[in-house]
Order: C-alpha cells, then sequence, then structure tokens
C-alpha cells in the first residue's frame, strides 16, 4: 500500500519559527554569492585575495544548503502558507530568488572556489547547480506572470521592482552557461549551450523591456515607493548588469564555438550594447541612491530587502569588468573596484541586519503587510508634488 510522504519530524516550536520563511530568503545566498563572484571578476592586484572570495563563495554553498534544507521543511509542514505565497502578488516573484540562489553558487564554484575543491569538482558542481536554476528560472519566468494574470489581483500604481526577480533569473543563466563551454565536448554541444545561453539573454531583455516601463511609471505617477520596499529599486540594476556581462562572457566563450564572423560580432555587441547599458545602470544607481536616501530620513529601518543592495549592484562589477576586457579602457577597470567597494559595505549592512533579526526573533513572525500608499508626510499635493 503506497502512503503519502510525511514531512521530516521537527519540534512544533521550530516548525511554527519556519511558517513564515518565504522564498525571499534566497536573496541573501544570491548576495553572498555574488561577493566572491565579483572579486573574482576584478583586475590586477585583487588576484591576490582569492582565498577570501573563495571563503565568502563557501558561505554562499553553506546558505543554499541550509535555506534548501529549510524550504523543504517548510512546504513539509506548512504547505498551505506555502502554497498562500505563490497566491501572493508581492511573494510569488521571490521565487525567481531561487534560481538565481542556485545559479549564482554555482557560477562561484567556477570563478572563486575552483581552487577550494578543485576543478573537476567545481564544473560538476556548476553544471548540476546550473541545470536545476536554469530549469526554475524558466519555470517562474512563466507561472510567476501567468498567475500574476489570472489568480493574482493588482493594479498599475502596485508595480515594483520584485516583479523584475522572475524575468532576470533568464538572465543569469545566460552569463552563467558560458563560462561551462569549455568543458564541453567540442562541435554541436558547445554550439548549442552558447547559442541557448544567448536566447535565454534575449528572453530576458524583452521581458524586463516590457517590465520596466511598468515600474518607472509608478514611481512618477504614484510617488515613492513604501519606506520598507524602497531598496528594492536597486533591483532594476540587475537585469542591466547581468546583460552586460552575459553578451560579454558569450564573447568571451564564441571563438571556434560559433563560425565567423559571428564570433567576432557577438564581440562587437559586447561593447555596443554594454556600454550604453552600463551608462544607464549609472543613472539609476544614482536615482536608486537618492530615493534610499530620503527613505533614510524619513525612518527606513532594517528589512529583507536591504539584500536588493547586493546582487544588483554585484552584477554591475561583473558588467564592468567585463567591458574592461572588450575595451581595454582603465576607467572600466576603476568602475568595477568602485563599485566593488559598494558591494562589500552594502553586504555588511544585510548580514549585519540579517543577523541581528534573527538573533531577536525580528525576521521570523508573520510580515507586516506593506502600505497600499505612500504614508501621510509622503503624499502628493494637488499639484501632483510629493510633499
Amino acid at each position: 500500500m503506497v502512503t503519502a510522504a510525511r514531512p521530516l519530524p521537527l519540534p512544533p516550536a521550530r516548525a511554527a519559527r519556519l511558517r513564515h520563511l518565504g522564498p525571499n530568503w534566497y536573496a541573501s545566498v544570491m548576495g553572498t554569492a555574488i561577493v566572491g563572484t565579483a572579486g573574482a571578476a576584478l583586475p590586477g592586484p585583487a588576484h591576490g585575495a582569492r582565498g577570501v572570495f573563495a571563503a565568502v563563495w563557501a558561505l554562499s554553498l553553506l546558505l543554499l544548503t541550509a535555506l534548501l534544507t529549510a524550504r523543504a521543511l517548510h512546504w513539509g509542514h506548512h504547505r498551505d502558507q506555502a502554497r498562500a505565497h505563490l497566491l501572493d502578488p508581492a511573494v510569488a516573484p521571490f521565487y525567481g530568488c531561487l534560481a538565481m540562489a542556485l545559479l549564482a553558487v554555482g557560477t562561484g564554484a567556477l570563478t572563486a572556489g575552483r581552487e577550494l575543491i578543485g576543478t573537476r569538482t567545481a564544473v560538476a558542481l556548476d553544471a548540476v547547480l546550473f541545470t536545476a536554476g536554469t530549469a526554475v528560472g524558466l519555470g517562474a519566468a512563466v507561472a510567476v506572470p501567468y498567475l500574476m494574470a489570472v489568480r493574482h489581483r493588482v493594479d498599475a500604481d502596485q508595480a515594483s521592482p520584485v516583479w523584475l526577480l522572475p524575468l532576470v533569473a533568464p538572465m543569469v543563466s545566460a552569463s552563467a552557461g558560458p563560462l561551462l563551454v569549455p568543458h564541453l565536448p567540442p562541435g554541436q554541444p558547445r554550439a548549442t549551450l552558447l547559442l541557448a545561453c544567448l536566447a535565454l539573454f534575449g528572453l530576458s531583455l524583452l521581458a524586463v523591456l516590457l517590465t520596466l516601463p511598468l515600474v518607472f511609471a509608478r514611481l512618477i505617477t504614484t510617488g515613492p515607493l513604501p519606506l520598507a520596499l524602497t531598496p528594492a529599486l536597486f533591483l532594476v540594476l540587475g537585469p542591466l548588469g547581468q546583460s552586460a556581462t552575459a553578451v560579454g562572457l558569450i564573447a568571451d566563450a564564441a571563438p571556434g564555438v560559433v563560425a565567423a564572423p559571428y564570433d567576432r560580432g557577438l564581440a562587437a555587441l559586447a561593447v555596443l550594447y554594454g556600454v550604453p547599458v552600463m551608462g544607464f545602470a549609472l543613472l539609476w544607481l544614482a536615482l536608486a541612491t537618492a530615493h534610499v536616501v530620503r527613505a533614510g530620513r524619513r525612518g527606513m529601518g532594517f528589512t529583507l530587502t536591504w539584500w536588493a543592495f547586493t546582487f544588483p549592484v554585484g552584477t554591475c562589477v561583473t558588467g564592468a569588468a567585463t567591458l574592461a576586457r572588450h575595451t581595454g579602457l582603465a576607467v572600466y577597470d576603476a568602475l568595477a573596484a568602485g563599485l566593488y567597494g559598494v558591494l562589500v559595505a552594502a553586504w555588511l549592512a544585510a548580514a549585519r541586519g540579517t543577523v541581528r533579526g534573527l538573533l531577536s526573533g525580528a525576521l521570523l513572525p508573520a510580515p507586516r503587510p506593506a502600505p497600499a500608499a505612500p504614508p501621510s508626510g509622503t503624499g502628493r499635493t494637488r499639484s501632483g508634488a510629493v510633499r
């Protein structure tokens, strides 16, 4: 007689603490992994810190293992809450973070962790995580917009950068795949994976271009995001920096894999696409920073959204480092190093707040619903100006 699988035994008190453990926690894995990956991408003197980058990557692997276990227990003991997350338009997009966490740790195995675990193990681990992360990312890129259309009820004034999360996941796959290309047999296998990465780049880019105007229009017409959600503006940097990274890495892997002149065309695309996109990324970084400074002056406290300061900035580091290789310009080396400093400071702030929140128990209780509109004092006047 076949019986349904039972969840692993867990003391009631611990099971209760996991009830509100959402997929947004995977952002801490992404933010930690990118510190090692982006550090390994830096030129010159940064190579002396490879041991540090490897240690940070190892920490991200431990965090991923712990969260995968905790989320499995969550689904086993709190299936009703897990399903409620899928039907919540504020939570469902974070399922893209699961895919990106898998991909970020996998990429880190080859870039930052290879010297720690060996090339053979790193390739095997990356292959598994890349396959799983890409499958989950493609599923989220379809399922979450579908649920938003047929089950969720959202208005235009609720548009949020969080909506980008499931759409960016395939772009992370597009930048992770080229690192595996040299480890495949020559010929069809290498060319298939490389062009699949280019397809992932295109589908993610076009989906983001459909969604990003909604986010910008919401800011202009409705006003600033609620204070706790303001750090999410940094999520827009994710598809920008990640796409510049992806097209550059695809171009790096193209010689000998795709026929001429397509390999040279991809090298040209890496510059012609990457330079203007990184320019827009810097514009958005300034705009998002201004919003965060404003929110900080109005009492913005720590929430898990602070992890939005990490992975998106890290993708801009790798994007700038990629442009430095393709253009030979020292200014991109300097930009990558400067942004990496911002990334490390952001990671320290997010990690410190998370540890304090876990120790105090403030992060695991049920989250408070975000206000539907800016609170008094941040509303609009009759002329439309923000007070």
